[in-house]
């Protein structure tokens, strides 16, 4: 079976976190927010011409009012939103026992908390417009199974991902709603 992408031509998609690596890859048809717009410029510049088109906005997703304004611009400046990827990530390793709560914040806030404000909002749009939108997780196989103890609170934010993906699933069934949710490990 060979799966088109062409039910998704003309449709907004939002990819956080790609300025980098599976995150650019996504985003070279695809619109994006990340932090580090000179990376993204440079991306949008790269794909000038291409079938497509990259609209970079600044966004630091360990921040509400910053995925709130993004979130308006886009509907604004682009229409529905139709499909989200929750690629934004951070990890470091480090033991518990002599961890840094600084640390352990900034993980959390950006892999649960920001993915969480931006799928909250992507369906409240996908919602009003009834667009059958489409939520995808980049997810770690450290969110299924401890990999690596050095990686504890990393991985722990992972094993949120994977719950906040069931949960989703869960109430988007019951609210009768044709948003899918998928997770990809990366």
């Amino acid at each position: 079976m060979v799966l088109s992408m062409d039910r998704w031509v003309g449709k907004v998609a939002i990819v956080t976190g790609a300025s980098s690596g599976i995150g650019a890859a996504i985003a070279e048809q695809l619109l994006v927010w990340q932090e580090e717009k000179d990376r993204l410029d440079q991306l949008a510049k790269k794909l000038s011409g291409k079938k497509g088109k990259l609209f970079p906005v600044k966004t630091d997703l360990t921040k509400e009012e910053d995925i709130l304004n993004a979130f308006k611009w886009t509907k604004e400046n682009l229409g529905p939103i139709h499909i989200l990827i929750n690629n934004a990530g951070y990890a470091e390793t480090g033991y518990i026992t002599d961890g840094d709560t600084e640390l352990w914040n900034k993980i959390f806030q950006l892999n649960v908390i920001g993915l969480s404000i931006a799928t909250r909002e992507a369906v409240k749009d996908m919602k009003a417009n009834n667009v059958d939108g489409h939520i995808i997780h980049i997810n770690s196989l450290a969110g299924h199974r401890v990999v690596n103890f050095r990686a504890s609170v990393y991985q722990a934010s992972k094993f949120s991902v994977t719950a906040l993906a069931e949960t989703l699933r869960l109430e988007l069934n019951s609210l009768k709603l044709k948003i899918k949710i998928t997770v990809i490990l990366d």
